[in-house]
């Protein structure tokens, strides 16, 4: 027999082997069924949602939503590229996220929508369309934030021009835009008010009407020097009042009653000590509050000037009512981002954007619970039910 031909009656052979192999194994293999997982009708206090930018692939956005309780993770979302991390109105139904998508996935027409998804299947149920300007920035929680009453969802752009889209969740629509030039982010300062920081150390506060349009504007008095101690963007809010924190360490309180918006008395993270050995707040969300016992919790550690985001090694407890720290926690591995949740026997969260965990930690005892692993790439904010 030629040469060519012995091939090719042995490559029929093989084919013939091969072919009846795959059917012997097909004929044994059972495929799992597709089935599909409905969260509990009402949210554990102890959930919490793990925010990722995903600097490896910036396009492919996630936000995890992992139990601190069981150390499970429990879903996650797809939201687009440069995920800013989700908003949760108080009812839980549903999730908000602004969201960022190209026609080329990297490259092409950008849109920009609000995706709302149902709360238990974590399924997207509506897009509301909005302006291609939402802030593609470091994820932080105040580029979107909802007013008091959870009827418009206010999303912080930037151009670079400043404005904020203003979304009303209830008729699911865009309603307009307002323009906030030289201000930044967003803090709610009621059911139709908020204000913005300014870089000037001003605050610009607006009022909105029922329909979500500006119906006035202001700037305040200064809040703070802008030069040499600003605040960091961070805050946690207290009530009535927001509380910032300066690179130095600096508690700035900024408080919205009848009479407009203002500066309360300054307080400091820091005693004489603690500054001659450089402890300073840092991180990308070093600021918790646990709204129960109004304690505040900041991640520390030890650096020279403009280290405000570098990971914190302790996290300090203060007591607001007197401003005083009752308590150090020293953290197992640097936190970038912390939070608290909100009922009477708290987990506190710790995560560092360049791990790919979450550690849970007992606020009362100060010590390390668990740590939830395979969580993202690059996890950035916390958000708590």
């Amino acid at each position: 027999m030629p040469g060519q031909t012995r091939r090719r009656a042995l490559m029929a052979v093989l084919a013939l082997a091969a072919t009846g192999w795959s059917a012997s194994a097909a004929a044994q293999f059972k495929p799992d069924p597709l089935t599909a997982t409905t969260l509990p009708a009402k949210s554990s206090p102890h959930w919490v949602w793990v925010n990722d930018i995903v600097f490896h692939h910036m396009a492919d956005g996630k936000s995890f939503l992992v139990d601190g309780d069981s150390g499970r993770m429990l879903g996650m979302l797809s939201t687009g590229f440069g995920n800013n991390g989700v908003v949760l109105p108080a009812n839980g139904a549903t999730i908000l996220s602004a969201e960022v998508y190209f026609t080329r996935h990297t490259r092409g027409k950008r849109t920009d929508v609000v995706t709302l998804y149902d709360g238990r299947k974590l399924s997207p149920v509506a897009e509301i369309e909005i302006p291609p300007k939402r802030a593609s920035a470091m994820p932080m929680l105040a580029l979107a934030r909802l007013t008091d009453d959870d009827r418009f969802l206010l999303i912080y752009n930037y151009t670079p021009a400043q404005s904020v889209s203003v979304v009303d969740v209830k008729a699911r629509k865009f309603v307009g835009e307002i323009d906030t030039a030289g201000c930044a982010l967003v803090y709610p300062t009621g059911a139709r008010s908020f204000f913005s920081l300014c870089g000037d150390g001003t605050a610009l506060t607006v009022q909105l009407d029922d329909a979500g349009k500006a119906k006035s504007k202001a700037r305040t008095t200064k809040l703070f020097d802008a030069v040499k101690d600003p605040v960091t963007e961070k805050a946690v809010r207290d009530g009535n009042t927001w509380l910032f924190v300066t690179f130095r360490g600096e508690v700035v309180p900024i408080e919205t009653t009848s009479a407009g918006t203002r500066a309360g008395a300054r307080w400091s993270l820091l005693d004489a000590a603690d500054r001659k050995a450089s402890w300073r707040p840092g991180g990308l969300q070093h600021l918790a509050l646990h709204g129960g016992t109004r304690r505040l919790y900041s991640l520390m550690h030890v650096g020279g000037n403009y280290t405000h985001k570098d990971p914190g090694t302790e996290i300090w407890v203060y007591d607001l009512a007197g401003k005083r720290r009752v308590q150090r926690i020293a953290l197992k591995d640097p936190a970038t981002s912390i939070a608290i949740t909100r009922d009477a026997k708290p987990l506190l969260f710790a995560v560092f954007i360049g791990a790919q965990k979450v550690d849970v930690y007992d606020p009362a005892a100060g010590k390390l619970l668990r740590t939830i692993g395979e969580i993202g790439f690059s996890p950035t904010t916390l958000v708590t039910y």
